[in-house]
């Protein structure tokens, strides 16, 4: 892909050159359908990432397009989108950022052409060694409101006679969530609320935990690695059943101590969202990113793939593409997928 750079001596190349250069090009090579090159959201977690590689490669080797991307946070490329200094992003979480999304479709700015996985996740959960068949140590375990008669198996070794809870890092907003359930639920004088120091602590014991076949009850969320790699070892504790305006409250209440009542987290469907000026220009490509569809063990399963091989985002879309031919070629027209095939197989 171009770095941001490039693409700007791209953008402001002269039509002559390109027109000079056009000849020596095969004949069946795709022409682009706009001028310039895709410009992606260079959002900064790994499964935007992921898919940005994805995007990006069919669009260069499928529709003989350039690409580029912005790296920032959701709100400022968001923005960016709106203005039309990006015209794709890939992970568009709108129930996060409601109000601005609203506003930029009000003013006829971006859109959403589909959901790029309808199954964002976020949960508890405990290994299933602990809570399958009759001899299992924590069999019985199914809801959260379980948890006060297992806490010996998970006991807390800095705190004997409490279990221990594994929580996210202060400073993330599904550690305040989770501090304000644990007191919903009435586990604070059966459960510590461990707060790892770091992410990567906290993905660390839980996959350490699971290899060693340990006790352990967490949160976390997927699409993730952690989630690609030991998601079918593990189940989600029952939680009441999402309610908004449960949910709005448990968002809104200043002090976990005076949460009553909680609900399980929503299930997220994320977009797909575009620059509109962008979807007018370029029409086969917004129906390529139409139909793109993933789910979040398809990107869990491939953020594991990077995880593991210390692969890059590129890299893992690559290995994506060639290992689920049945997947991708429903998004693109038969001559698109066959060239993308073409450029896999070093054609």
């Amino acid at each position: 892909m171009l770095n941001h750079a490039l693409a700007k001596i791209a953008l402001a190349a002269p039509l002559g050159l390109a027109a000079f250069a056009a000849p020596a090009m095969a004949q069946d090579t795709p022409v682009c359908e706009i001028d310039r090159p895709v410009v992606f959201a260079g959002l900064d977690w790994d499964s935007n990432s992921f898919h940005n590689g994805v995007a990006s490669y069919i669009i260069e080797k499928g529709y003989g397009c350039q690409t580029d991307s912005i790296p920032g946070s959701t709100i400022p490329l968001l923005n960016g989108m709106a203005r039309g200094d990006i015209d794709v992003t890939m992970e568009m979480w709108i129930p996060n950022v409601r109000d601005a999304w609203e506003q930029a479709v009000e003013r006829g700015q971006v859109k959403s052409v589909g959901i790029n996985f309808p199954d964002a996740t976020q949960a508890w959960f405990v290994p299933k060694y602990l809570v399958e068949g009759d001899d299992a140590p924590a069999a019985g375990l199914k809801s959260v409101s379980d948890l006060p008669k297992f806490k010996d198996v998970f006991e807390d070794p800095e705190e004997p006679g409490k279990g221990r809870f594994y929580n996210c890092i202060l400073g993330w907003g599904c550690e305040v969530i989770n501090t304000k359930k644990l007191h919903a639920y009435g586990l604070t004088d059966s459960y510590t609320n461990f707060r790892p120091g770091t992410g990567a602590a906290l993905s660390a014991a839980i996959e350490s935990s699971i290899l060693r076949e340990q006790p352990i009850v967490f949160y976390y969320w997927g699409p993730t690695w952690v989630l690609g790699k030991i998601g079918d070892q593990v189940v989600a504790l029952e939680e009441p059943e999402y309610n908004e305006e449960i949910w709005t409250k448990l968002n809104e209440a200043a002090n976990p101590e005076d949460v009553t009542e909680a609900t399980a987290y929503p299930l997220v469907e994320v977009s797909l969202a575009v620059n509109n000026k962008f979807a007018e220009t370029a029409p086969d490509l917004i129906e390529f990113l139409s139909n793109y569809e993933t789910t979040n063990a398809m990107v869990s399963k491939a953020l594991a793939y990077m995880q593991d091989n210390n692969a890059t985002a590129d890299e893992a879309a690559e290995h994506f593409l060639k290992e689920n031919p049945d997947i991708w070629t429903q998004w693109v027209p038969a001559e698109v997928a066959e060239t993308v095939k073409a450029s896999l197989n070093g054609g």
